[in-house]
């Protein structure tokens, strides 16, 4: 059962994405977001667009033929397994989320296509998704993997243990295999606090924190950071086409692309 009532992020990030697969209540609480941070729009579109790049990348560039897409959110035009498989048709990706109306969507887009799937899961439970059968069927964790947790920490608070969590997904990945992470942060403590405080009353708590740069440096503990390095994802390998794009001012999604070493 979906409670109409109670905003989610997955569908305010859809309706700041322009999309349709959201409620009033949804665009109510982005109206206030977007007094509280003007620019959350762009932020949305640069993260979008970020996806892209990256998920290119890792086909084209590194070859790359799984993906993992934690937290997945809603479909909407040009997701992980259309970039992935244009650059390389035998790709595979399993998306993973325990929002109903994701679930209802994605599976419906998803039904016809084999190399994907959804898995109706929350993404902190790493032991019920990496015994998934789905999971297994698509994923050989023998080979490498690209793991995807793009703005979505964020929804997690410091209680759910959000690098802790990175960090048990990479113990399962084999050498080569890359992490892709950004997350929200603000430099000014006034945003954070503010759109935090919206953020959790809106949602009923199913939110984390608006965090800072430092926080996502931690998480690539361990990783080896790919060019460019942690940045404002509009900055990481931009085409013409961002280069023009509005920039955020008051907040930012703040990450990059690391790679899992091979074995001392």
């Amino acid at each position: 059962m979906v409670d109409l009532s109670v905003p989610s992020a997955a569908r305010m990030y859809d309706w700041l994405l322009g999309g349709s697969n959201n409620f009033e209540v949804d665009q109510d609480a982005c109206e206030l977001l977007l007094q509280a941070a003007p620019t959350s729009r762009e932020v949305a579109l640069n993260n979008r667009w970020f996806l892209q790049r990256v998920v290119r990348t890792l086909a084209r560039e590194h070859g790359i033929r799984q993906f993992i897409d934690f937290g997945s959110g809603l479909p909407t035009q040009r997701n992980v397994h259309q970039i992935a498989q244009e650059a390389n048709p035998g790709a595979r990706v399993v998306y993973i989320d325990n929002d109903p109306v994701v679930l209802a969507l994605g599976q419906s887009l998803l039904d016809e296509n084999e190399d994907t799937a959804i898995l109706s899961v929350d993404m902190r439970d790493t032991d019920a998704i990496f015994a998934h059968p789905d999971l297994n069927r698509l994923i050989d964790f023998s080979e490498p993997t690209a793991a995807l947790f793009i703005s979505v920490l964020h929804c997690l608070p410091d209680s759910s243990g959000p690098e802790e969590l990175v960090r048990r997904v990479v113990d399962r990945l084999a050498p080569g295999s890359f992490v892709v992470v950004c997350q929200l942060v603000s430099d000014d403590p006034q945003v954070r606090k503010d759109v935090t405080d919206l953020m959790l009353e809106k949602t009923g708590g199913n939110w984390g924190r608006v965090r800072e740069k430092h926080d996502v440096e931690s998480i690539f503990q361990g990783l080896i950071p790919q060019e460019p390095g942690l940045v404002d994802v509009t900055d990481w390998r931009p085409d013409s086409e961002l280069q023009q794009r509005q920039r955020s001012i008051e907040w930012t999604e703040y990450g990059g692309l690391g790679r899992v070493p091979n074995p001392d």
